[in-house]
């Protein structure tokens, strides 16, 4: 098979399977081998039942200890028994399987596999599967391949569909360098993919993704130095300086500028009146104040006599910048408008006819800002929020809307300056170190899932307050190979366990955004008292009125991506708090936790993170939600990230234009990151 045959080609594979590939972004052989496993599932080896632990996923063997009984719990047909060894004994479970009650039998020895977990004070293990002593051995200390599906589509159809294709796949020609792969140890991209999808070991596993995630930085790197030679020192028709509305705006806001926002706002004024292109990315924790930083650029741009523009990757963000510019810009007689998906076409247009008759100056949106119908009359400041949502290509996207616009990226992602410095590799950075004065720090708490009825009292209390909470869960619905809480049983084990009034909805990324929209423009106006959510609100969504943030599975998700989400509480007056729940409580786990529970520095908390998580020990999972990297993290693999920029670094344009020349699709993927390259 070649890389752009139809995965209809596959055996077994027919229309409807297509169909649900489709959904995940599949529809070649090469997008296929492309979707790398989210994690493997280990078979360990049996353990005995007095060494079970909560949160542990077990393999017992033992026999019946008491005869299996049913009761009907909700809908749901719950069958229980004790199983023995030598050692002790353990409650186990089982949802909608009545069978069974017929066929476990008294004096039979049986292979159990499953999560052992605290209910009623009691431990259990819940829903376990029955395994054969010949499945059991074939399986023993392998790595199995698990995937991110869709509704109707297994972990086995992903499984085979990629084995048949790796039998049958024409390889590409290798194209890293020899000598850049004897320098860094990496093995054939042919022999990675192989290992990565089907490795025959924790070693084999580790030597895949240190040659796949190397490959990734490494375009990344060398498309991000070609960039940067384009944009040195680029003249600007643009010379912006600031006046008298600016001191009119400071003397507006209820509060002073923090040292670290002064300086920043020095970096930016200097900029933007110096004759060359501004590309500066400004840097700061949650809640640092780099809304203002913005907002004091826009008006340069505007008392010049030009347009500005800021996109952010959510709507609900979108009317929330919106609706702050709005009411400190439009007393200066600065005209602020709306562009989003969810407007009618009518509006769009009328908008659209505004932009282009310069009857607006600050326009605020999402990705509809950067739309073809969209034309700036005269665009001189880009700025984007959370720039790592959007990538590079977008923000070139952006950049042709105008001639040589200024540009000015925002980031709350608390990365080390020595990473940062490469990933935003074409920009200048400033960083805003301090917090406002009258932020009250958050107060956190890491524990396990014993905690969890007093989690729920102490949030009841806040509600009762006036207040709000969010819930965090690592996935959006039920999965055969993952135990993670899930948004949507727990959205409805919470409303069977806390009173009718508490309105309690959830939020998942596989929502239409329009659904989204909804739930978010609810929370945020204070229709909904609990918000169950998965990452989606990690950036995005800013209620002040929120003050608990409770973390389901905290092992799950990386340090930085938990200090990210923790920076939506505590947005307000009043004190909030954090509860980070492991579902493992290790001890390993909680000192990672503990780590977020003393400390409320960012920076502090990414360097931390830097240190504790060594290569390959997540086994395929991507925790940082960084930029668009499909298989490496920043946080783990950032000794790979240094390599890889200074091997691309020694690479010049004319060896990069022959290098595309000679392997096909390399260009494509150089363009992923950058958009269109002169070469």
């Amino acid at each position: 098979m070649n890389a752009n045959d139809s995965i209809r080609q596959i055996k077994g594979v027919g229309e409807k399977t297509e169909k649900l590939f489709a959904k995940l972004g599949i529809a070649t052989a090469e997008e296929l081998l492309a979707f790398y496993p989210r994690e493997y599932d280990i078979f360990s080896p049996i353990q005995p039942i007095s060494s079970v632990r909560e949160g542990d996923f077990v393999i017992i063997e033992g026999s019946l200890a008491t005869k299996p009984r049913m009761a009907n719990v909700r809908n749901l047909k719950i069958i229980s028994c004790k199983f023995r060894d030598g050692t002790g004994q353990i409650t186990v479970s089982w949802f909608n399987m009545p069978y069974l009650l017929r066929s476990l039998k008294p004096g039979t020895h049986y292979l159990l596999r499953g999560r052992a977990v605290m209910k009623n004070g009691m431990l259990q293990i819940s829903q376990p599967k029955l395994l054969g002593r010949e499945e059991y051995a074939n399986l023993l200390g392998k790595l199995q391949p698990v995937y991110h599906l869709t509704a109707g589509l297994t972990n086995n159809a992903v499984t085979k569909a990629v084995a048949a294709v790796l039998k049958e796949y024409e390889f590409e020609p290798e194209f890293l360098p020899v000598e850049i792969r004897r320098k860094y140890q990496l093995e054939l991209h042919k022999k990675a993919v192989k290992n990565l999808h089907f490795p025959e070991s924790r070693e084999a596993y580790a030597e895949a993704r240190k040659r796949l995630v190397f490959e990734e930085f490494f375009l990344f790197s060398l498309a991000l130095h070609l960039m940067r030679e384009e944009k040195r020192k680029k003249q600007s028709g643009y010379i912006l300086e600031s006046g008298k509305k600016t001191e009119e705006f400071l003397e507006s806001l209820p509060f002073q500028l923090t040292e670290g926002q002064k300086t920043a706002w020095r970096d930016v004024e200097q900029d933007l009146s110096s004759g060359y292109v501004m590309n500066r990315l400004v840097q700061g924790d949650v809640g640092s104040g780099k809304t203002v930083i913005a907002m004091l650029a826009l008006l340069s741009a505007v008392q010049n006599g030009h347009q500005g523009a800021v996109m952010v990757p959510t709507e609900v963000l979108a009317r929330q910048h919106y609706e702050e510019m709005a009411r400190y810009f439009e007393p200066l007689g600065i005209r602020v408008a709306l562009l989003a998906g969810s407007l009618t076409n009518s509006a769009k247009k009328e908008v659209g006819r505004r932009i282009l008759e310069h009857k607006v100056d600050v326009i605020v949106g999402t990705h509809a800002l950067i739309q073809e119908k969209i034309t700036y009359d005269d665009l001189a400041l880009i700025v984007t929020d959370e720039q790592h949502r959007f990538g590079v290509r977008q923000r070139e996207t952006f950049l042709e809307k105008g001639k040589s616009p200024h540009v000015l990226v925002m980031s709350a992602t608390p990365i080390p300056r020595t990473l940062a410095l490469i990933l935003y590799g074409d920009l200048d950075i400033s960083v805003i170190d301090v917090l406002p004065a009258n932020r009250l720090p958050i107060k956190n708490c890491a524990v396990g899932t014993n905690y969890r009825p007093q989690a729920y009292r102490f949030m009841q209390k806040q509600i009762e307050q006036g207040h709000q909470v969010y819930i965090i869960c690592p996935m959006a619905d039920e999965s055969e190979n993952m135990e993670a809480e899930n948004v949507i049983d727990y959205t409805n084990t919470l409303k069977s366990v806390l009173p009718d009034t508490v309105r309690i909805e959830y939020l998942h990324g596989k929502m239409r955004p329009a659904a989204k929209n909804e739930i978010m423009e609810d929370f945020s106006a204070g229709k909904v008292d609990i918000l169950v959510s998965t990452t989606v609100i990690e950036v995005g969504i800013n209620v002040p009125n929120a003050t608990v943030m409770m973390v389901e599975n905290a092992e799950r998700f990386g340090l930085a991506q938990l200090h990210q989400l923790r920076g939506r509480v505590g947005r307000g007056d009043a004190q909030s708090y954090c509860i980070f729940m492991a579902g493992n409580p290790s001890e390993e786990t909680m000192e990672r936790l503990r780590i977020l529970e003393n400390s409320n520095d960012g920076f502090y908390v990414a360097k931390q993170d830097l240190k504790l998580r060594g290569p390959g020990d997540l086994f395929g999972i991507r925790q940082s939600g960084e930029l668009f990297f499909q298989l490496a993290d920043i946080y783990q693999d950032a000794q790979q990230l240094q390599q890889a920029n200074e091997a691309a670094s020694a690479f010049t344009r004319e060896e990069v234009s022959l290098f595309c020349k000679k392997y096909r699709g390399l260009r494509e993927r150089l363009e992923k990151y950058t958009g269109s390259l002169s070469l």
